[in-house]
């Protein structure tokens, strides 16, 4: 298996995407996927997330990170066959391609900012800039409520993936405003890639309810996972993927092996 054959057994072809939506992604870093989630689908990933997040109390995100102020989930890969859309849909898998060629899962989370929590310093994915072209991670926020000026909507600033360099170069304070960032303004359904070498950030959510989103990370497949599939893959996980799915999790049935003689 490789990257050319997951990509054709996963239905993603060059045409995918529109020449205008690639033109959108390498110019400005992000692109939004309108209607990828159906309303009932939405309902239905909120409904799982509430469950999961209730079931592991304290211990919610301990697998990659837990932050004050939202409720995260990591390793949902592993916890409901439904994520599995999360790093199979053809037009996700087109722009991560394009964006860092060779790939494979570096993480599948949930984040929900709590009612007067959420803002963040702009910041990247990786923890140094790299040159234009040399990407090494690129990002989806797969989203679960309206994304809006009062909810806490991700920040960016558009064509910041093409400048190598950090936030923290030539901004004082990472948490400011930045001159020229905007905020992703989209309904529920919607996905939005986005180079994780774009600067970006989530804002204070001012409403009364939390603003939920899963994020579907990818990186290349030379760079060590966020989650390191081989350790947390389950028996179950493995034998209900296809070939193509396993080569993107870069898990192996050994891996299942010997998970289940570690544990």
């Amino acid at each position: 298996m490789d990257t050319a054959t997951a990509m054709r057994d996963l239905k993603v072809t060059d045409d995918t995407l529109t020449p205008q939506e690639k033109a959108q992604l390498d110019r400005d870093g992000f692109l939004p996927l309108a209607d990828i989630l159906s309303p009932d689908q939405v309902e239905a990933f909120a409904a799982r997330l509430a469950e999961l997040t209730a079931a592991e109390g304290d211990k919610a995100g301990l697998e990659v990170h837990q932050e004050e102020g939202t409720d995260r989930l990591a390793d949902l890969i592993n916890k409901d066959p439904m994520f599995e859309v999360c790093f199979s849909h053809p037009r996700v898998l087109a722009a991560i391609h394009r964006v860092l060629g060779d790939f494979k899962v570096f993480s599948l989370n949930s984040r929900a900012a709590h009612p007067g929590k959420g803002h963040q310093g702009l910041h990247t994915d990786y923890g140094e800039a790299v040159q234009p072209g040399d990407f090494r991670v690129c990002n989806s926020i797969w989203l679960l409520d309206d994304f809006t000026a009062e909810n806490g909507a991700t920040r960016v600033v558009p064509g910041s993936h093409l400048r190598a360099k950090l936030p923290g170069e030539e901004m004082a304070d990472t948490k400011d405003p930045h001159p020229d960032e905007i905020r992703l303004i989209a309904p529920a359904g919607t996905v939005v890639i986005f180079n994780s070498h774009l600067w970006h950030g989530g804002t204070l959510n001012s409403s009364t309810k939390p603003r939920r989103a899963m994020h579907s990370a990818f990186s290349r497949r030379e760079i060590p996972q966020q989650l390191d599939q081989k350790k947390y893959i389950r028996a179950s996980t493995y034998d209900r993927l296809s070939p193509a799915q396993r080569f993107l999790l870069d898990v192996t049935a050994e891996d299942v092996h010997q998970r289940a003689c570690a544990g």
